[in-house]
């Protein structure tokens, strides 16, 4: 079949290209180029999704779909409009941030939703939410259910993961800051649904192509954050102290959640966020979605780690020093 990818240089997009290349497809990327190569076997189509005629070379093709992973709201309007006459589904990326409500574990893809964005341009992390949301409206106005594909992804992680949050745990159990090998985590009830980029990607391309139609949270299994934790030691094969800390005291010493500088990757304070990592995917699962166990993405996350460049900066976790400097001012305590 015929595949044209949104993008397809960069991470999830080039996982998508792979996956649908190694599954026989014909496979083209519309994209600037700016993020890499195209994967082996790919045809690239250089493009601004900024110009007005930035699908004028893909337009005049026939696509059994297209897939969009955008979060610029005027990006996907124009691409839906450019190709509506032209593809069988349109399968859009969106973000399980795209909801009103994280405080709610179990909610399904009926929970209410932030108010889109408006306006065409994103113009921070700020309202990512509401600019998916306003991208999903605009693939339904143009496209309408039954020719639509809309996947809220859950946190992506596995190898190539350069946000460092799914990275950041079995890196910092390999190789602990503390001479003793001692390690801060947060002593957290929070849930995880880290999924493989690789999964995802698998799920887009044969769901897509496959007829499925729909709007579908897209997320790994819910695991508790100290499962998540000890199954990334078991990865590192880390044996030294695990150091807990608790809510109070990790935002008293400013240390960020989530991700960031000076942060403790995938935790989340709680209650607020206590639905954050505990959305209802089974819809997804009744529709094909497989996930590997998270020890195997860990496993290869780590390996994937090991390959990257010694003293880079990274851009969620505790630097060497702040880890030590915590786990000193806990010991002190």
């Amino acid at each position: 079949m015929d595949l044209l990818i949104l993008g397809g240089t960069a991470w999830l997009g080039g996982n998508l290209a792979t996956t649908a290349l190694e599954r026989g497809h014909a496979v083209t990327c519309l994209a600037r180029g700016q993020s890499g190569a195209v994967a082996a076997g790919a045809t690239l189509v250089h493009a601004d999704r900024k110009r007005p005629d930035a699908y004028a070379a893909v337009a005049g093709a026939r696509w059994d779909a297209v897939i969009d992973v955008s979060r610029q709201p005027g990006h996907v309007a124009r691409a839906a409009l450019a190709l509506s006459a032209v593809t069988d589904v349109f399968v859009f990326v969106s973000s399980a941030s795209v909801y009103a409500d994280h405080a709610t574990p179990g909610q399904a893809e009926d929970a209410a939703l932030l108010p889109a964005l408006e306006g065409d341009v994103m113009e921070s992390m700020e309202t990512y939410g509401e600019a998916k949301v306003a991208c999903e409206h605009y693939v339904l106005g143009t496209f309408g259910a039954e020719r639509s594909l809309i996947a809220r992804s859950g946190l992506i992680g596995g190898p190539g993961d350069v946000s460092d949050r799914s990275g950041y745990w079995p890196w910092r159990f390999a190789k602990p800051a503390h001479d003793d090998g001692s390690v801060l985590v947060p002593a957290s009830g929070a849930a995880t649904q880290l999924i493989d980029v690789r999964d995802l990607a698998a799920w887009l391309v044969d769901a897509g192509l496959g007829g499925v139609r729909g709007i579908f949270n897209v997320t790994g299994d819910t695991v508790p954050l100290p499962d998540h934790l000890e199954s990334a030691r078991r990865v590192a094969e880390h044996h030294g102290r695990v150091v807990t800390a608790d809510q109070a005291w990790l935002l008293a010493q400013e240390v960020q959640p989530w991700m960031g500088d000076r942060s403790l990757p995938l935790w989340l304070p709680m209650p607020e966020y206590a639905g954050f990592g505990a959305r209802d995917s089974s819809a997804a699962r009744a529709a094909g979605l497989v996930t590997r166990p998270l020890a195997e993405t860990l496993a290869d996350t780590l390996a994937w780690e090991r390959t990257r460049e010694p003293g880079r900066g990274r851009r969620a976790g505790l630097s060497d020093d702040d880890e030590r400097s915590l786990l000193h001012s806990l010991d002190t305590a």
